[in-house]
């Protein structure tokens, strides 16, 4: 029996416990659908997991370019629910708000500047919640940073 137990254990530890996270076009959940994965804080173009396919890699609150961890190549900075340009912390260089489930535009918090609308894994077209706009479901639970990351890649790698 103490053998059967350390068995499970070992098998276990050696299971690879960071499985990538999917992102489907849409509500589709075949492997044709998926649009991008997150592995090991590194996006990656549909299923790949080659350094050659990595599209943005996240490091603590900031998204850099491809492999890249060089100032010169932040995309974001994420700081309080708030998306920045590259390195910045001014609120002119502000790309998009997060709150309560929306996406702003900017710093804005009128419902005519909501990009996107997040609900259940799935990211809805502004404000909407139809089906039918939804642009892109996400197979797990990610951080802000993590859906920042996601959400560049379905919006300016493809």
């Amino acid at each position: 029996m103490k053998y059967i137990v350390i068995s499970i254990i070992l098998l276990f530890n050696t299971l690879p416990m960071n499985l990538p996270i999917k992102v489907y076009k849409g509500t589709g959940t075949y492997s044709s659908d998926v649009i991008c994965n997150l592995n090991n804080n590194k996006v990656y173009k549909k299923i790949s997991n080659y350094s050659s396919d990595i599209i943005c890699n996240i490091n603590q609150n900031k998204i850099y370019k491809g492999t890249s961890n060089y100032t010169s190549d932040v995309l974001y900075n994420i700081t309080d629910g708030k998306v920045y340009k590259g390195t910045s912390n001014y609120s002119s260089n502000i790309v998009m708000t997060f709150k309560d489930g929306k996406i702003y535009k900017g710093t804005s918090s009128y419902s005519s500047d909501i990009i996107a609308n997040i609900k259940d894994n799935k990211v809805y077209k502004g404000n909407s919640s139809y089906s039918s706009d939804i642009e892109f479901t996400i197979d797990g639970r990610v951080t802000l940073v993590e859906f920042v990351a996601l959400w560049h890649a379905v919006k300016y790698a493809y």
